[in-house]
């Protein structure tokens, strides 16, 4: 064999080798690699993607892999993931949703996880919000964004019907709502929108009434009480008395509306902003703003509905060590802002709000404020069911006369105690 026919089998040798090593090395960095699945909504699913290189540079050991679905088919797919044993390591559940997710024993218990975090913290967040994850004195979700329903209105109207400032009580704003219907003097013209198919403002004003939704560890509807019929005919009075549009109405574009007068007062939450901004320009620029809700009596703020989205972990993921590392990324005040500008969430973390990012816009005072008068609806996964079609059905009953008030809200009862019926059953198994 000559000279140069061994010194090329020396180098296939070495390159083979060099190969056998590489692929080895390979090999072991895919196995020292973890792999967690998140599983996001809408907008912040597609969102999040610009969020993880960071991530993945901080922490080069862990590799996550989102999957987006829309709102609308997030709930059925999580359940039918449950159902086959197939849940993601992580996911995003609006905090009324957590409830069901945990009656299904599908989510981790967080209290040991919180107790070793130098990153979260009960006390970085709101307490109204901290409170939607808590059931059973058991942490099952991390906030990651937060809403809540705020009172915008035309600056420009109400300084013309003699106010200078918000309505900070129930008193004012009806006294607000009459004078401003009065200055504008066009039947169709209202002062407030309060659209029956919007559940919230109805729960809102009860709660702040003072009103147990439910009674008997929420197995029985609550609506006839005293302190809720205090509200709803409250609220119910401004339909009638033509100071809001009555029932569902046609309009199609609120932010239009907003600014052709056709109302001048809307409870609303912070994703209205944004389209706010777009309709009122120009002149109109300036004529409009938030504020907290009014209360009853002297209580001002009034409190709101602690809304938003948290980060749960699948209880049977083999991965949670990485799954907390993921949520303790996504809840550094720095991440929080980022993701504000990617999707203009309301960050959960309160140190993230010192930024000047909210310190600077004029519309984000409100919900700050706000925030800290904040309470979750009733814990239990039928709520959605109650709110968004037995509420609405028969605020639109009362509003258009078909029902009065009380009827109305007795026959709400009785639709609620149906759709509780099943958990007085399976409640009446445990004792």
């Amino acid at each position: 064999m000559s000279a140069h026919s061994h010194h090329n089998i020396t180098i296939l040798v070495s390159i083979l080798f060099f190969f056998i090593i590489s692929n080895l090395a390979c090999q072991k960095d895919e196995r020292t690699i973890t792999k967690i699945s998140f599983w996001a909504m809408g907008i912040e699913g597609e969102s999040i993607e610009k969020l993880l290189p960071i991530f993945h540079e901080k922490y080069p050991h862990i590799r996550v892999k989102v999957q987006m679905f829309p709102w609308t088919a997030a709930q059925e797919k999580l359940i039918t993931a449950y159902a086959s044993d197939n849940l993601p390591d992580a996911f995003q559940l609006g905090n009324t949703w957590i409830p069901q997710f945990v009656s299904l024993d599908a989510v981790e218990k967080l209290d040991t996880w919180l107790e070793t975090s130098h990153i979260i913290k009960k006390e970085n967040y709101f307490t109204g919000i901290w409170d939607t994850n808590l059931l059973n004195d058991y942490l099952y979700g991390i906030p990651w964004y937060i809403d809540t329903r705020v009172l915008f209105y035309r600056t420009d109207i109400l300084s013309k019907a003699g106010y200078r400032s918000p309505p900070k009580s129930w008193d004012e704003l009806y006294k607000t709502c009459q004078q401003v219907k009065h200055l504008l003097n066009d039947p169709n013209k209202y002062a407030i929108y309060l659209p029956t198919n919007e559940w919230a403002t109805f729960i809102i004003f009860g709660l702040q009434a003072g009103a147990n939704l439910l009674k008997d560890n929420n197995t029985y509807g609550n609506f006839s009480s005293e302190e809720f019929k205090r509200a709803f005919d409250f609220l119910i009075k401004f339909h009638n008395e033509d100071l809001a549009p009555t029932g569902i109405t046609e309009v199609t574009n609120v932010y239009q509306a907003f600014a052709n007068e056709y109302f001048s007062m809307y409870i609303s939450g912070p994703w209205n902003i944004p389209d706010f901004k777009k309709w009122m320009t120009g002149e109109l620029a300036d004529k409009w703003t938030s504020v907290p809700l009014p209360g009853p009596g002297d209580n001002y703020p009034g409190i709101s509905l602690a809304g938003g989205s948290s980060l749960v972990m699948n209880k049977n993921s083999g991965k949670k060590e990485a799954v907390w590392q993921f949520f303790e990324y996504l809840s550094l005040p720095q991440t929080q802002i980022k993701f504000y500008h990617l999707v203009s969430d309301l960050p959960a973390v309160k140190n993230a709000w010192e930024d000047s990012t909210f310190r600077n816009d004029p519309y984000m005072a409100a919900f700050y404020k706000q925030f800290h008068h904040v309470v979750p609806t009733p814990k239990i996964p039928e709520w959605e069911q109650i709110a968004f079609s037995k509420v609405q059905q028969y605020a639109e009953y009362a509003a258009r006369n078909v029902m009065s008030t009380q009827e109305a809200l007795n026959s709400l009862d009785q639709d609620v105690n149906r759709i509780l019926e099943k958990r007085r059953w399976l409640l009446g198994k445990k004792d």
